[in-house]
């Protein structure tokens, strides 16, 4: 785009801060409206708020608009993702109101899907660009006060009265002040924080919050104190049914600075803002005049990144690392207070980010595994990590729609809360059940006993919502309990109908697996037929669990090989050793150091990263490619946290390596 164009402008929704960010792109250098969309075109008095500009009926034909570049997404927060994900989909730049989405496992998808779109995403905060903003960083970083030890920050006002029809009452609709208002006080301290530390941006350690959760389950008033990494400790406030002074507060060492009505800075039309400068040897008043419209700012900066060709915002605008940072704060925050919203949930959410069904791809490729009717994906799902439906489901809808179908589950992740969500999942996506496979995992230690089998699957297939898994793990083993009772409890559930595929040991000895097939065979049992230790090019050296069992060593790899007993495995990638976290020069991260950490597996990382530059990929590509290449059934399991970790990881199946390479990397 040539750098004097104008950046033609689209506006999705019609509501008051639409209008407002219309009236910024009229005093704008940069842009020009040209069309705003909503569903609604006869609305009277429209288009006396958008001078100029077509009405477009429907969000769908702004975004096949050729005339437009640029989409600015004004609907109400819920709507924020799908819309976002739809815009950059249409090849068009993403200027998204605060807050960018519901968390931030959203944003990651969008900033995601805008870098594949290779298209600018930004999140709206118009108080970021503002001259005002850019003297108070400055006064921080010069010392005005000394050293920075408390920031007090809040952005409230009073409904008057509890109106249940509101947006802001409104569950359904993500309501209440933390996500209307709460990112600005959250977004400054931060901002603040890394100021004093020559950063544009810091995330706070610990956030521990307090809520008024009003009728409809809304926070109506709420606080939070933020401990940051440099001792810097922040209270943010916000409120929909209390009045604020919304006064700017930094403490020093030295002195103090305030700053009235923060936000809006010298006026949304333009006027004079007073920043305060109070120490013990007097007081200054700094005077920032600014005649430009205060939107105006936020608009030339999108402009200006767009004729750049850049991805995001620079400073002082939140980059995306900052608003994810932002909104991770605003999820601990809520998760404090205990909010959470009916759209977040199953019952509610049971389309993917962007709005649509959740159907089965076919990207990624597929095995038949010994035992197994169904054919499965070359790679499990594990998804221990995520702390609600609603963001799992990101990652799970993503795995299914390229193809996976294969989700490790167990009864002691998240104390359960694990299979409840993939119950929710499958349930609320209509999945064909018999379209899955599902690994289930019981009796860990310290509960690692035969008649634990049978309770802990009783409720792993209530929260699981089916009467049946395909894969049966016994989660640990208990070498003081004759093995042949661990298979007679397994058998039984095979007769049972509640185990219709495989079982198995996970952090199992191959000795304890030969005995108990043994067994097996002589007793006329189901035989164990299952493993899940670890498997990886990077041999583990120490146990990252107690009771984990790796399987990477010549011995394990020839018993494999003549038992072909597939081998589900866990860290195949590594744990981070084949990325930019470890090096014979970093020792920061303590698991890394402990269990990977030697010059056999450097060697291998060394050619994993030779290799790597001749394929055109990552190192843990490769590493991940080596598992799934053994001459013996290993299924790796992945565990990504967002959506682009995770088309990263299936990224590596285009990969095949050949006997003579497997060798190379062993060295």
């Amino acid at each position: 785009m040539r750098s004097e164009q104008l950046i033609r402008w689209g506006i999705i929704g019609p509501g008051t801060i639409a209008r407002t960010f219309a009236a910024g792109i009229a005093r704008s250098r940069t842009g020009h409206l040209v069309a705003i969309a909503t569903r609604n075109p006869g609305r009277p008095g429209l288009p006396d708020g958008f001078p100029g500009a077509r009405i477009v009926e429907g969000y769908e034909a702004l975004l096949k608009d050729p005339e437009i570049d640029a989409v600015y997404i004004a609907t109400p927060h819920p709507g924020h993702a799908e819309w976002a994900i739809k815009t950059v989909r249409a090849g068009k730049h993403l200027l998204v109101e605060k807050p960018m989405a519901l968390s931030a496992f959203e944003a990651q998808s969008i900033f995601h899907e805008a870098k594949k779109a290779g298209v600018f995403a930004g999140e709206a905060y118009m108080y970021r660009f503002h001259p005002q903003t850019a003297r108070l960083v400055e006064l921080v970083r010069e010392g005005a006060i000394g050293d920075v030890r408390i920031i007090r920050s809040s952005f409230g006002f009073d409904m008057g009265s509890y109106r249940p029809e509101h947006r802001l009452f409104a569950n359904d609709l993500a309501g209440g002040g933390i996500l209307d208002v709460g990112g600005y006080p959250v977004s400054v301290v931060c901002m603040l924080a890394g100021a004093a530390e020559e950063k544009t941006f810091l995330e706070p350690q610990t956030v521990s919050g307090a809520a008024r959760l009003g009728p409809s389950g809304v926070d109506e008033w709420a606080s939070a104190v933020l401990k940051f990494p440099n001792d810097i400790v922040a209270e943010v406030s916000c409120s929909i049914m209390a009045e604020q002074d919304n006064v700017l507060r930094i403490i020093g060492s030295k002195g103090r600075i305030e700053v009235k009505d923060f936000w809006f800075a010298s006026g949304t039309e333009g006027g004079i803002g007073r920043i305060e400068i109070i120490r013990g040897d007097g007081q200054r008043t700094i005077e920032v005049e600014e005649k430009r419209h205060l939107y105006s700012f936020e608009v030339d900066a999108v402009g200006e990144a767009i004729r750049a060709g850049r991805a995001e915002f620079s400073f002082p605008g939140m980059s995306a690392e900052d608003t994810r940072a932002n909104l991770r704060v605003l999820d601990r925050w809520r998760a404090s207070v205990g909010l959470e919203y009916a759209i977040e949930t199953a019952a509610k959410r049971t389309t993917n980010l962007a709005g649509a069904a959740v159907v089965a791809g076919s990207n990624v490729p597929k095995r038949q595994i010994p035992g197994v009717a169904k054919p499965a994906s070359n790679v499990v799902l594990g998804f221990e990590f995520f702390p609600s439906f609603a963001s799992a489901s990101l990652t799970l809808d993503a795995f299914y729609e390229a193809g996976g179908n294969v989700f490790d589950t167990a009864f002691v992740y998240r104390a359960g809360k694990t299979e409840s969500i993939f119950g929710d999942w499958h349930t609320s996506r209509k999945v064909d059940r018999e379209d899955i496979i599902l690994i289930g995992k019981g009796a860990h230690s310290p509960l690692c006993y035969p008649d634990v089998i049978a309770r802990q699957l009783d409720q792993s297939l209530e929260r699981l919502k089916t009467d049946y898994v395909d894969v049966y793990f016994m989660h640990r083993d208990n070498p003081d309990i004759p093995v042949g009772e661990f298979v007679d409890a397994m058998d039984a559930e095979v007769r049972r109908g509640r185990i219709r595929g495989i079982f198995g040991g996970s952090n199992w000895t191959r000795e304890r697996m030969d005995e108990a097939i043994a067994y097996a065979e002589r007793n006329g049992k189901a035989a164990p037929a299952a493993l899940s230790n670890n498997f990886s090019l990077a041999e583990m050296l120490d146990s990252i669990w107690p009771g984990c069992v790796a399987a990477s060593d010549d011995g394990w790899k020839d018993w494999l090989a003549k038992r072909q007993i597939p081998n589900f495995a866990w860290s195949s990638q590594g744990r981070g050793f084949f990325t930019d976290r470890a090096g014979r020069d970093k020792q920061e991260d303590e698991e890394i150091v402990r269990v990977w950490y030697s010059e056999r597996n450097f060697k291998r990382r060394d050619r994993a990263i030779e290799l790597a530059r001749k394929r055109g990929c990552s190192p843990i590509h490769i590493a991940l490619a080596y598992v799934i290449a053994q001459p013996f059934p290993v299924i790796p399991l992945i565990g990504p946290r967002t959506v682009a970790e995770l088309e990263d990881s299936l990224s590596a199946l285009q990969i095949t390596l050949a006997p003579e390479e497997l060798r190379w990397l062993e060295g």
